[in-house]
This record gives C-alpha cells, structure tokens and sequence, in this order.
C-alpha cells in the first residue's frame, strides 16, 4: 500500500474574477445615470408638469354660482375662440411679431458680425456693455423705461425743450406700439447676438482665408459666408424671439399703471388671461385662454420651422 502526500501551502485559492456582463453594466449605468436626474426630474414634475396638468383640469370646468362647478369638456375654449378681446390681443401680439422679431435679429446679427471682426480689448467691453440690458431684470426694465417714457418726469422733456421742440407723448396710443418695441428689443438683442457671436466663433477660420484669397470682402464675407453658415443658428433665435413675443406680458403689464388708458387689461393674450384670473376670479376661463395662447404659439413656430427648415439645412 502506498500513501502519497501532499503538499499545501498557507494562501488561499485565488479567485478568478468572472467578466462582468454587458446588460448588467447597462443596467447599473442607467441606474446611476437616473440617480443624477432624479432631483431635476423631480422638480420638473413638480412644478411644471402637475401645474400645467392642473391647469388644463381646470380648463375643462367651468364655475358657476348657481351649479358649482361642473365637467364641461371644451366649452371654455370654444368661448375663447369666439371672444373678441382675445382675438384681438392674437393680433395685436402678431403685429408685435412682425416688426419685433426681423427687428431684433437683425440689429443682432449686425453687432456679432462687427464684433466678429474686432481683434481688440475693445471688442470685448463692447459685447458687456451690449449684454448688460439683458442681465437687468424685465420688470425692472420696465419701469426704468416707464421713467423715461412719463410726460412729466422724462429727462428727454428737457432734452427736446433744449431744442426749441415739444416731446411726444411717449405713452400716447399713437405711439404706445414703438415704445414697447423699444424697451423689448433694448433688452434681448444683446442676447441674441452672444448666440450669434459663439456660432461665429465656431467657424473654421479656413474658410474666411479662403475666401479673401477669392477676392471676397469683408461685406461679401459676412453677407454671402458667415450668414449662411450660421442659418440654423438664426432659425433657433427666431424661433426665441416668436415664442417671447406672442407671450408679451412684462413689459405692458408694468407700463399700464402710467398709461392705463393705452394698455387695457385685454392688450395682449397674457394680460387678459392674468385680468380674468386676478381681477375676476374666472380661473376656469383664464386657464382656457392660456392653453389657446399656447396653441397659438405652437403653431406659429411649426410654421415658422417648416418654411425654413430646407433653407436653414435642419431635418
């Protein structure tokens, strides 16, 4: 009989470590990535979606002394549909639209390609100062230019008396419209044109180098080559622009305490459905117009994205 004898040592067998799979490592990976968004989605929630949610219920209603409140599906909007004075803030919005918004863009677009142009320290204290309107607050703005707008304690009245000239009534319903087109396109343009300006900034220089050894301009350069490129950019601040001008509130709303005769309640969308809301307490119907603004706006901007999206290369 033979006995055999063998030798252990004092460590332990090594464990081999098994190749983690890949749909568990997805797994973890989207658990860790909905751990991060979990605060935001919460808040998001919160406050943007169950008042909305809230606000659309209270749509659907409508409240009555005598019945209370009762489940009337779309009666509210049809009334919205059929209300002057909210058809006519729709087009008095539009109207705002049409001038503001080329306007804005424009003077946007013409500082960024100056700016674009400036090698100098100059180049950046002039992009501060041309933001600075944008950081003051709307509502501050407002009253800022309601100051400068009162027929009693506007410093242009000396101004134009310097000048043997009587001021015009800045707040008068002739002239109203351009001062509310002055104080909106003061504050977003300096906006706009960072956008523009970082898209330009953006550009292969190349493609400017070669274009001057074409024989191109600084004016065809910016017109024919920079422009062009940055299409998509101008077709995303547009579309800021829209959506910011037919929700017109702030800057109305503040000015109609010096000139509550020119900006009624019903001037624009917003301010009827806040007047319904807060001055009437017609929460119902002031919900109703909110989301026929809301569908105002979506389809003003599909349209507006769908005319120009072969033009600006967006799919």
């Amino acid at each position: 009989m033979t006995t055999s004898i063998v030798a252990t040592s004092g460590k332990a067998p090594r464990k081999t470590l098994r190749p983690e799979r890949p749909g568990s490592l997805h797994r973890r990976r989207q658990r860790v990535g909905w751990l991060f968004v979990a605060p935001f989605t919460a808040v998001f929630i919160a406050f943007l979606i169950v008042p909305l949610g809230y606000a659309f219920w209270l749509s659907l209603h409508t409240k009555s002394l005598a019945f209370g409140t009762s489940f009337t599906w779309f009666e509210n909007y049809a009334k919205v549909l059929d209300d002057p004075a909210f058809v006519r803030g729709v087009v008095r919005v539009a109207a705002f639209a049409v001038v503001m918004v080329p306007l804005q863009i424009l003077l946007a677009l013409s500082v960024a390609l100056v700016l674009d142009t400036l090698t100098t320290r100059l180049a950046a204290f002039s992009r501060l100062m041309i933001f600075v309107p944008y950081a003051v607050p709307a509502v501050i703005g407002a009253m800022m230019w309601g100051f400068l707008y009162s027929p009693n304690f506007s410093p242009a009245n000396g101004l134009f008396e310097f000048f043997g000239a009587q001021a015009p009534n800045f707040l008068g319903s002739d002239s109203i419209f351009w001062s509310l087109v002055n104080v909106v396109t003061w504050q977003w343009v300096g906006y706009y044109m960072i956008i523009i300006y970082s898209a330009l900034q953006g550009v292969d220089p190349e493609i400017y180098e070669a274009a001057r050894l074409d024989g191109a301009g600084g004016w065809q350069t910016a017109i024919r080559i920079k422009t062009p490129i940055i299409s998509s950019t101008l077709v995303l601040i547009t579309v800021f622009s829209l959506i910011g001008t037919l929700q017109f509130f702030n800057e109305p709303q503040v000015l109609q305490a010096v000139a509550p005769s020119v900006l009624i309640p019903e001037y624009t969308p917003n301010m009827y459905s806040f007047a319904q809301a807060f001055s009437y307490s017609a929460f119902n119907y002031a919900s109703a117009i909110s989301f026929s603004l809301g569908v105002v706006v979506f389809i003003g901007s599909y349209l507006f994205l769908f005319l120009t999206r072969k033009r600006s290369g967006l799919s």
